[in-house]
């Protein structure tokens, strides 16, 4: 074995046997332990599809996906929207862009739980103390605590937070455009909208669909901005997937149940993902 070969196993092994060790295998030992009535200690005997058959008929878990995918879809829409529009507002000849891209980008570095809690105080002391001051009475209290309304608080935020990442991607796709296509296009007559869709966005399409897939991917497994901003309440109003299947396998004694119930959201989140990438590629290809 060359010197050469022999470094690349020195590298590669030890993060392989890591990775193994900290999500291969637990993720194993959750599919195995998702056949058997474990409840995360004590003795255990297999169930077979006992599990995953309960999974369908819980009406708890109905609601946790459709509160989750109703969040997923809205927040990826936004997410996309306001991202593409601030990415070609940097691209655009302005001053400070450098600076302005810093700014928007802050939001993606700091701690999800801890924007989760700052926004919690926003929402349930600082809006309404203003608008009472101000005489806004629809804004005097907490959207937090309205069953209606406390998913579009955590849609805020996690919109806001999500929106850093992906302005990124969209400003690397805009500056692979060459200048050249604009200045045809203004020769042509072509407005700002033309210009959009038949240069702008054909051509950034696969960082269309990337930010797609991993917004949607993302915010299916949405749980920190839950934890820190509701809990998952009021009452069962805002608990996502993910939420629940922590709740019911660390504190209530769930374990196994749960890990059928991670096991089926883990594909449901694969078989979205690659429906995401074969339908926005063919479109790629249609552009």
């Amino acid at each position: 074995m060359s010197k050469q070969k022999a470094a690349f196993f020195l590298m590669t092994i030890p993060a392989m046997v890591l990775f193994f060790i900290f999500h291969t295998y637990p993720a194993l030992q959750g599919i195995f332990y998702s056949f058997t009535n474990w409840k995360g200690y004590g003795d255990w005997d297999f169930v077979g599809f006992k599990n995953y058959m309960n999974v369908f008929k819980d009406d708890r878990v109905l609601h946790a996906y459709l509160f989750t995918f109703k969040f997923a879809i809205i927040s990826t829409i936004l997410v996309n929207i306001i991202s593409l529009l601030l990415a070609m507002g940097l691209n655009a000849k302005i001053k400070f862009k450098k600076t302005l891209r810093a700014i928007y980008f802050m939001p993606n570095i700091l701690s999800i739980l801890i924007v989760g809690y700052i926004f919690n105080f926003i929402f349930s002391q600082l809006i309404p103390t203003i608008a009472e001051k101000l005489g806004i009475d629809s804004l005097t209290t907490n959207i937090l605590g309205d069953q209606d309304l406390a998913w579009i608080g955590i849609v805020i935020v996690a919109v806001w937070q999500a929106v850093a990442f992906n302005t990124i991607l969209y400003l690397a796709g805009l500056v692979t455009i060459p200048a050249d296509l604009y200045e045809a296009a203004n020769i042509d007559g072509a407005n700002i909208w033309k210009r959009f869709w038949h240069i702008t966005f054909p051509m950034i399409a696969p960082f269309f669909t990337i930010n797609m897939v991993l917004a949607m991917k993302n915010f299916l497994m949405v749980f920190d901005q839950i934890m820190a901003m509701t809990g998952g309440g009021p009452g069962q109003a805002t608990e996502s997937i993910a939420l629940l299947i922590y709740r019911g396998g660390f504190e209530g004694g769930e374990f196994a149940y749960q890990s059928a119930n991670a096991v089926i959201y883990f594909i449901v989140i694969v078989v979205v993902s690659v429906i995401q990438i074969r339908f926005l590629q063919r479109r790629e290809v249609e552009m």
